[in-house]
């Protein structure tokens, strides 16, 4: 509870790694924010870390960074796509491709789009001739 309580001073700088300054600019970015606690900063920067830490090291011990002792991207995306707990971060850690793969699924999605759209206008059609 002491450490909650603690103001900004150099014992509570020491206690968390991520930048306050860039933690309370974020948190000021969401129009809901008007004024942000010192209490309530640090102990998101907190937590933050925390989750960091958690994430980092079940992606570590659950994805092939142990054979390579290090822990890589591909371990990372892998977390966020196979583990619940982490599902939330697949867009922001998406599985890597080749720019190849990528451009053909675009088209494909396009191509899909395409199809649905004369759908869509058929349908409406129907619907005319029913009114």
């Amino acid at each position: 509870a002491e450490m909650a309580t603690a103001r900004l001073s150099g014992t509570e700088n020491r206690l968390v790694s991520l930048p306050l300054s860039r933690i309370r600019v974020i948190m000021k970015s969401s129009p809901e924010v008007s004024s942000i606690n010192q209490d309530a900063l640090f102990l998101t920067a907190k937590a933050t870390e925390l989750f960091v830490q958690y994430l980092a090291t079940y992606s570590y011990k659950h994805g092939r960074g142990k054979e390579k002792n290090a822990l890589t991207y591909t371990d990372l995306s892998h977390t966020a796509e196979e583990c619940e707990t982490f599902q939330f971060l697949a867009d922001i850690l998406p599985k890597k491709i080749l720019a190849s793969k990528y451009l053909k699924m675009l088209e494909k999605e396009k191509r899909d789009g395409e199809v649905r759209e004369d759908n869509d206008e058929a349908e409406e059609e129907e619907d005319e001739d029913e009114a």
